[in-house]
């Protein structure tokens, strides 16, 4: 930790501290031809010389949604190519190639459908011709998009509920409350009025975070103290929305660990109370997976349909070192709609899913 100046002194004044003081005669004798001093402070900088001025530094150039996704599913698209790349520039498309391609695929969790759609198009008339590598990365995508060309749906607003509430659900650390946060950063923009509930009354974080998001996107937040009673304050924050005429309100909840009997039973009590307000609420159930889970978020997906009545999906955590496939594999096993992926925290990282893109980025393309 380096010493505080002394009062008066600039980084100078350092290197005169030591100087003696003139003699008083000689004071005498020269105090017509001494020059005022100036203090070490007034001293000003040597000029640079003008090859040491740097340059300004170049603003950072904003990558694509597109290359943002790619570079998302890098680890999955990595893993895919070089594979790819092994197989099929070193050995002749026969059984056996396709054996290990198969293995490749579902070790990239794309699911076993996929992979049995994907290796039979590889092979089908082509054992005597061959493939390249870049052949079987076009129909890798090809084949993932048909998989998930039919899930790809936004999250459409119904105009005849007002508000038209959504019920976000999800294992903790998926990234629940940001994607909330996110949402309603995007409705508010094009200009519907929103209303946020922080029905994560278990974690006192959870309902900071939201409150924060709330700030940001200029959106009133419906909360509790820290343990409070979840379903109630859904019933308070549902009668808030209908009172002011909001648009949409956005229901956070804890995170509910699928294999946990009593926090399960407790979701399905929030929606039981939303409904006596709205018989129609909640309009959408939006189940958050964090893309990094892998095989796991297959099983999300089967409980919270079966116990929460999951009608769509979106898909954070997308970073590069997320495990992308198993999207793939989801939409081919259960169907739902996919409304959305994230790639980072900011709140236009999160964007409408595009099936197109998805395909292309995972096979590299």
């Amino acid at each position: 930790m380096s010493e505080p100046k002394e009062k008066g002194k600039g980084i100078f004044g350092r290197f005169f501290k030591g100087a003696s003081e003139p003699a008083p005669e000689q004071d005498a004798k020269r105090s017509e031809d001494v020059v005022p001093s100036v203090a070490a402070d007034d001293v000003p900088p040597p000029p640079a010389a003008a090859k040491d001025i740097a340059p300004p530094a170049e603003p950072p150039v904003k990558q694509s949604w597109f290359q943002r996704l790619k570079s998302g599913l890098g680890k999955t698209s990595s893993k895919l190519t070089s594979g790819i790349t092994d197989l099929f520039s070193k050995r002749k498309l026969d059984a056996n190639t396709l054996d290990d391609l198969e293995d490749l695929l579902i070790q990239s969790d794309l699911g076993l459908e996929t992979t049995s759609r994907i290796t039979n198009a590889i092979g089908k008339g082509r054992f005597e011709k061959g493939i390249s590598a870049d052949e079987v990365r076009n129909v890798l995508a090809t084949e993932v998009e048909r998989v998930l060309t039919p899930v790809a749906k936004p999250l459409v607003m119904e105009p005849s509920h007002k508000p038209h509430v959504i019920m976000m659900v999800g294992v903790n650390g998926t990234g629940k409350t940001t994607t909330i946060g996110k949402l309603a950063n995007k409705f508010k923009s094009e200009g519907k009025s929103v209303v946020l509930a922080a029905g994560d009354t278990f974690r006192a974080a959870a309902i900071d975070q939201l409150k924060v998001w709330g700030e940001r996107a200029g959106v009133p937040v419906v909360a509790r103290e820290v343990g409070g009673d979840s379903s109630g304050l859904a019933f308070d924050a549902l009668k808030q929305a209908q009172a002011t005429g909001a648009d949409v309100l956005l229901l956070d909840t804890a995170g509910r660990l699928q294999n946990k009997q009593v926090l399960m039973e407790e979701l399905e009590k929030v929606t039981r109370v939303l409904k006596k307000l709205d018989p129609s609420a909640p309009h959408d159930v939006v189940l958050v997976l964090d893309a990094t889970t892998g095989q796991n978020a297959l099983n999300q997906v089967e409980v919270f349909r079966e116990r929460a009545g999951v009608t769509g999906l979106i898909m954070t955590k997308l970073d590069g070192t997320a495990r992308g496939g198993i999207l793939v594999a989801i939409a081919a096993k259960f169907g739902l709609p996919v409304h959305a992926i994230g790639v980072g925290e900011g709140a236009d990282d999160l964007q409408a899913f595009s099936a197109a893109d998805f395909a292309r980025a995972i096979a590299g393309i």
